[in-house]
């Protein structure tokens, strides 16, 4: 779906205040100038709120080139002579019903999703289990708000098959705007708790007001007790407790190594089924059988749901488990606190903790809706039924639960987060759970970083935030409509390919690319859904291709000959075209179009979806006339090409180096690679982010007479005068090869340079600390990152930072955040 200004203006009966120099394409909805992706597309809306009115940012974002807005007022236009305002009575009314409007071109399912807790969860386990099956589109993270399901919304594409969204209220009245927004097909309801319970009179009230969501809904899927009187929809239930369902749950087993078994009774059939899957809490339950029902309903096959249920991964946005302090296991669960969210993580820290210590750190309890001493007493019931030995309380209110707290239980509390953690190291904490239950407003994460253990490991940090922010600095050097393909072969350049992609894909890429099918594959199971070109495809990967939806490249008439016997009118395949031009890699050469091009016409089950080439050395200002010579040549293979199709696939020959250099050749779409992770050209450089860290610890620290030696072999370590050294856990076996040894490479600690002695080992390298007396057993060492750069590693291994990254051993832990 495409819209230009003029097509909102009539889908939102907007008044033109002042039309736009050119009609342009709109792309993406804008209400954060933060945000902002690709100022040619974006259109913003002027949201007013308590304390910032969007009007106030119109200025900085024309200044950063966008150029449509939708607004409430007129902010002086003699200022921006090439924008193009819409005026409207209520921008956010007006966002939502332009997500609606496009939401009603799609004929497809739709899972609406709507519960008290669990909707992130059962949206992204259904993402899991349903991405081998359907080209789906979710809402990203959790995007469930009154502006969150309209951005949700506005992402769905003519390519999707599925589509999968939350919606989340704290009033009424609200619920009815995101139905009309998300208008599913198929409703989920999770369940019913205390949260937003200020804003409804009763929970009666707050049901009914979810359950809106399903007004126009084909099928619910639910708990059988959540059923109203009359239902809204055609119901497809569970039960637990023997009432009427479509699927009985007769038994469930909880595994010692924390996984479930669960056997159920489709009612209609009276057959019994029985699943697995890899958690026992009974939060994990409820969002399993919810996810086993949609499964049926959208007929896959009962071994295939089997076999996916077993391999389902947590959702870590919510509850992390990680190791802690003295020999601890801290639970982080700081993402909300309500008093039935309370109640699922405790039965999982029981379950955690087992016949072990296990203490509560928990704050204050906000707007729960509860009279205090009603909230207390349950908070203290769910403090004996799990067994917690120890509470620790922060807040102005939350002493007031000591009066109905068993003696057994320790507790101590304090008025804020500041305090307890000024009196922190005081407290004993040693082999026993932590249980880390806070509102946001008392920043809990604080908590969780003195808790946690430093870790002694090697690990490549990557820097999610910075590598949005290189996507960013990239999408703006593009011309107006090119599309972004982004490479992640290789691991995504080391930093694992899925956790990349994944988020790429919530940013809006057109494409993927990766080397070999079976990376396609593992993005395509752990739930990426954007279109992969496979670089290197292989008869035996046919099969697999086609089933995950992938899509070669052909470079040869050979190749070619084989995927046409393969496909055929009934199982229709996309393939790009690759073209030498001059790379003399892969590719059909300018001799070889006739040919090709017959072979084309008697193919049409093979449908091009894109034609592109190489540049050989975009980034060499040395080379300017041969890059030119190669596009010229791209573009007259192309021509002939196209015409012999009689339609126009894609064209892209640019890399990170031509994103760069060459906007004249930009085309349709682009090819990011390394820029992604922060390498880039010399007038580009500047505005990039690292994103990829290495870093070691010290193991060890000895003091070294003059006259020995460090390290295998002798003749590389010999020490001249008497040095302080440090034994740093990384080898060449995690990627620091042993061209960086004996002082041709210095590491970062402490925000020194700590020159190599000696050879470097498998698992271990020794560097020169003489010289950074203040460091200690357990720093950090920074192998590359912010400093040293990765260029620096890259010169002393007489490679490029292509091979750096790639070079970083699977064994290395890969630790993502994001600020």
């Amino acid at each position: 779906m495409r819209y230009h200004l003029s097509d909102i203006q009539q889908i939102l009966g907007a008044r033109w205040l002042q039309k736009p120099a050119a009609d342009l394409l709109t792309e993406q909805l804008l209400f954060d100038s933060r945000s902002l992706a690709t100022p040619a597309n974006a259109l913003f809306f002027a949201l007013p709120g308590k304390h910032r009115d969007g009007h106030r940012f119109i200025p900085d974002l024309y200044a950063q080139g966008v150029r449509q807005f939708v607004v409430r007022q007129l902010p002086e236009p003699d200022l921006m002579p090439e924008a193009g305002f819409l005026q409207v009575e209520d921008p956010l009314e007006a966002l939502q019903k332009l997500a609606a409007y496009h939401r009603s071109q799609f004929r497809i399912p739709v899972i609406g999703i709507t519960g008290s807790n669990g909707k992130t969860v059962v949206k992204e386990w259904l993402a899991q289990l349903l991405s081998p099956d359907f080209d789906l589109v979710r809402s990203p993270k959790s995007y469930n708000s009154q502006i969150g399901a309209a951005l949700s919304v506005w992402q769905m594409q003519e390519r999707n098959t599925l589509a999968i969204f939350e919606a989340g209220i704290s009033q009424t009245g609200e619920m009815e705007r995101l139905e009309r927004i998300i208008r599913p097909t198929i409703g989920v309801f999770t369940n019913l708790g205390a949260a937003h319970q200020e804003g409804f009179a009763s929970e009666a009230e707050k049901l009914a007001e979810k359950m809106k969501l399903f007004a126009h809904a084909d099928i619910l899927v639910c708990e059988s007790r959540w059923v109203q009187a009359p239902a809204p929809a055609q119901l497809f239930t569970w039960s637990k407790d023997g009432s009427p369902a479509t699927l009985q749950v007769t038994s469930v087993e909880k595994r010692r190594n924390g996984g479930a078994r669960v056997e159920a009774t489709l009612t209609e059939t009276g057959r019994t089924y029985t699943l697995q899957w890899p958690f026992s809490d009974d939060a994990s339950l409820e969002n399993a059988l919810h996810c086993w029902l949609v499964l049926l309903l959208l007929k896959v096959p009962q071994e295939e749901i089997e076999r996916r249920m077993q391999r389902l991964e947590p959702v870590e946005m919510r509850l992390e488990v990680k190791a802690a302090i003295h020999r601890c296991t801290l639970i982080n669960d700081a993402y909300s606190n309500d008093l039935d969210s309370l109640r699922l993580a405790l039965q999982f820290a029981h379950q955690q903790a087992g016949k072990g210590a296990l203490t509560l750190i928990l704050s204050d309890i906000l707007q729960s809706g509860l009279p205090a001493d009603q909230l207390w007493k349950s908070v203290a019931d769910l403090i004996q039924t799990q067994k917690v030995t120890r509470l620790i309380g922060i807040g102005a209110e939350i002493s007031a639960v000591q009066q109905w707290l068993p003696e057994s239980v320790k507790r101590s509390f304090y008025a804020g987060t500041e305090l307890f953690l000024s009196e922190i190291n005081a407290l004993e904490f040693r082999e026993e759970t932590i249980l880390l239950k806070g509102a946001r407003a008392f920043a809990f994460e604080r908590i969780a970083r003195r808790l946690e253990e430093k870790a002694h490991k090697t690990v490549l940090e990557v820097n999610l935030s910075a590598l949005v922010h290189n996507l960013k600095t990239y999408q703006r050097l593009l011309q107006p409509g090119t599309r972004m393909m982004v490479m992640v072969k290789a691991e995504g350049y080391g930093a694992g390919s899925a956790q990349v992609a994944k988020l790429l894909e919530f940013h809006q890429v057109d494409y993927l690319g990766v080397a070999y099918a079976d990376e396609g594959i593992a993005l395509r199971e752990a739930g990426v859904n954007l279109p992969i070109l496979v670089l290197n495809p292989e008869p035996a990967s046919f099969d697999v291709i086609q089933r995950y939806r992938l899509e070669p490249e052909v470079y040869s008439p050979e190749l070619l000959d084989e995927i046409a016997a393969f496909a055929s009118p009934d199982k229709p395949l996309a393939i790009h075209l690759k073209l030498d031009t001059g790379m003399h890699r892969l590719g059909f050469e300018p001799a070889d179009i006739p040919a090709l091009n017959a072979r084309l016409r008697k193919f049409p089950h093979l449908r091009v979806a894109s034609v592109f080439s190489h540049l050989a050395a975009s980034d060499a200002p040395l080379h300017d006339d041969f890059t030119r010579a190669q596009a010229a040549a791209f573009s007259g293979m192309y021509q002939q090409i196209q015409e012999a199709l009689g339609y126009q696939p894609l064209r892209h020959i640019c890399n990170t180096g031509g994103i760069e250099r060459w906007p004249e050749f930009h085309f349709d779409m682009v090819r990011l690679g390394i820029g992604l992770y922060g390498t880039g050209g010399p007038t580009v450089q500047h505005q990039l982010q690292v994103v990829n860290s290495l870093k070691a610890t010290i193991s060890q620290i000895k003091n070294i007479p003059a006259g020995d030696t460090v390290g295998y072999n002798r003749n590389s370590g010999l020490l001249t005068k008497p040095r302080r050294i440090a034994t740093i856990s990384i080898g060449y076996a995690d990627g620091f090869l042993r061209l960086a040894g004996g002082g041709r490479y210095a590491v970062g600690i402490r925000g020194h340079r700590a020159p190599t002695l000696g050879n470097v080992c498998m698992d271990m390298t020794m560097v020169d600390i003489t010289d950074i007396p203040e460091a200690q057993v357990g720093d950090e060492v920074t192998i590359f990152g912010q400093n040293p750069p990765v260029q620096d590693l890259a010169q002393c291994l007489q490679t490029i930072p292509y091979e750096v990254f790639t070079n970083v051993s699977d064994r290395v832990k890969r630790v993502y955040w994001q600020e």
